[in-house]
């Protein structure tokens, strides 16, 4: 009884929102311009909270997959390379982008001199060799399909890389620029092995102090930085607060000064606020509803058959995708403060003037009605689609809910936590689950690992040969037109295939107290902390 009330309700919901949409006319421009840098003075010392709207998976670099769990790293692990406010990516660990041979094949970047791991152990060309084969061969790492073009890895100098590739890569730098490009302390995971996720050692601002699940890591500033007299703060607090409402509650007792994600709702409520503040970027991202069509083994696996109207029959994914109302969606769950999205190319590539990817498909119950007769199956077809425990997800779970029912569709809604339903859909124990990605600059960052045969993130068990071919025909193309044109393609390909619906563009709003200074928020999402402090 309750579960058809809820249904009822979203259903009245949406109709109410459907009749008087106009009311409902809001854009992001009305909480003002994008907003990326603070740079007012900033004292030295304190400790600064932020809150997360889910608790991070593991705190290695080689096996995380959550953008919390970037956001916590982006204080104590750089990168090789990261990028700026403008999205160009800039050297970190490194000394300079990285020169290739005219082949492709060929890869060197010098590292800087004089680094420390925050365990005291220095940085050099042997502890980057050890990160990059790692981050490629471990068991289960969520790297392997980023950099499973490289051949090999050696240094050749004390301070100086080289890598061999299996044919010219072009995303490689903007690869590096991520989670691939995170050197870890080679004592530290020989130390600890498997259990590196409990004691994490990179170069950074901080360094890693506790965790409690469900709680709070902590990390402290670290004397062994290489530009220690740079950083302010003397902690900074990560903590777990899946709720908006509460996020914004704390912000406003003051008991955290940063809330990362904040959702539309939040926003508008905190620009009433005199003593918050907004930051925000465009995401290169995207989120959607991932169906499982042939994770029978979990990552990694050969994907095999589920015997499920939507896994077995491709009319039943599209009749889903067309009961579904993008527009409507961002009006009623996102206050209209998103962007409806049906790929995974980013407006903010550099690529994306030249994919000229489809338009997305209007609702169309009918079609969807027809095409469910047409696959010969029994209504109403029933998903399990797995959503997380946030309020936001819950409301975009019950408005799908209601229209998909309109064509014949029968969902339920299981509420999961974040690392749990990682857990399960990375496994396939699922049938439908609410996806998304905080996205990378290079389009082949949105896709190769998610859409490609075996691909280290593809938890819908996709698996498609012209897929597979334009995903290395992206990699290899180095000419900007002729990758546009691929892309497009690509993109064409995975809406045909449906492993993934993508459904909107989410952009990045954090929210802090007024008296904190120094925050850096870019288009991948992150909360940069390393300048950040209290204003003077």
């Amino acid at each position: 009884m309750r579960r058809k009330a809820v249904a009822l309700a979203a259903v009245a919901l949406v109709m109410s929102l459907t009749a008087g949409c106009g009311s409902l006319q809001s854009s992001a421009t009305e909480v003002g311009g994008e907003r990326m840098t603070d740079d007012r003075p900033v004292r030295d010392g304190g400790t600064l909270t932020v809150a997360l709207n889910a608790d991070p998976d593991k705190l290695d670099p080689t096996l995380a997959q959550t953008l919390v769990g970037r956001t916590v790293f982006a204080g104590m692990c750089e990168k090789l390379y990261d990028i700026d406010e403008h999205g160009t990516v800039i050297p970190q660990l490194a000394t300079a982008l990285p020169k290739t041979s005219k082949d492709g094949r060929t890869v060197t970047f010098g590292l800087r001199k004089g680094l420390k791991f925050s365990d005291g152990t220095k940085l050099d060309a042997e502890a980057a060799v050890t990160s990059l084969l790692r981050h490629r061969d471990l068991a289960g790492s969520a790297r392997a399909t980023e950099l499973a073009p490289l051949a090999g890895a050696k240094a050749t100098g004390p301070y100086t890389v080289e890598l061999t590739l299996k044919q010219a890569y072009v995303p490689l730098t903007a690869v590096l620029a991520d989670r691939s490009g995170m050197v870890m302390s080679p004592t530290a995971l020989k130390k600890y092995g498997k259990n590196f996720t409990n004691h994490p050692s990179c170069v950074g601002p901080f360094k890693y102090v506790e965790r409690v699940g469900g709680d709070r890591i902590v990390l402290a500033k670290d004397p062994n930085y290489y530009a220690a007299d740079q950083v302010h703060l003397d902690k900074v607090i990560y903590k777990p607060i899946p709720d908006g409402n509460v996020r914004l509650a704390n912000l406003r007792s003051g008991d955290i000064q940063v809330g990362d994600q904040m959702t539309p709702v939040d926003v508008r409520s905190a620009l009433t606020e005199p003593g918050l503040q907004l930051f925000n970027s465009p995401s290169l991202g995207y989120q959607g509803i991932g169906l499982n069509v042939g994770n029978v083994k979990g990552l990694g696996q050969k994907p095999g058959r589920i015997d499920t109207p939507l896994a077995r029959e491709p009319k039943v994914r599209e009749a889903f995708e067309l009961a579904i109302d993008r527009d409507l969606i961002n009006k009623v769950v996102f206050q209209g403060m998103f962007e409806p999205a049906c790929g995974p190319v980013s407006p903010e590539s550099a690529i994306a003037p030249g994919v000229k990817a489809s338009v997305c498909p209007e609702r169309d119950v009918a079609k969807a009605k027809r095409l469910l007769k047409e696959a010969g199956v029994k209504t109403p077809v029933r998903i399990e689609l797995k959503v997380s425990t946030t309020p936001e997800s819950s409301r975009l779970g019950q408005v799908v809910q209601a229209m998909t029912k309109e064509a014949g569709f029968a969902v339920t809604l299981r509420p999961t936590e974040y690392a749990t339903m990682l857990e399960e859909t990375d496994s396939g124990k699922y049938d439908a689950f609410t996806s998304g990605w905080s996205g990378r600059l290079d389009p082949d960052g949105n896709i190769a690992s998610f859409l490609q045969t075996r691909g280290a993130m593809n938890a819908y068990g996709l698996s498609d040969p012209t897929i597979d071919r334009l995903v290395e025909r992206g990699r290899t193309e180095a000419d900007p037109d002729e990758r546009a044109k691929i892309y497009a393609e690509l993109t064409h390909r995975a809406q045909e295939r449906r492993g993934l619906i993508y459904l909107y563009r989410q952009k990045n709003y954090i929210v802090t107290g007024k008296d904190v200074a120094g925050v850096r928020v870019y288009g991948d999402g992150l909360v940069r902390v390393t300048t950040a402090g209290y204003a003077r």
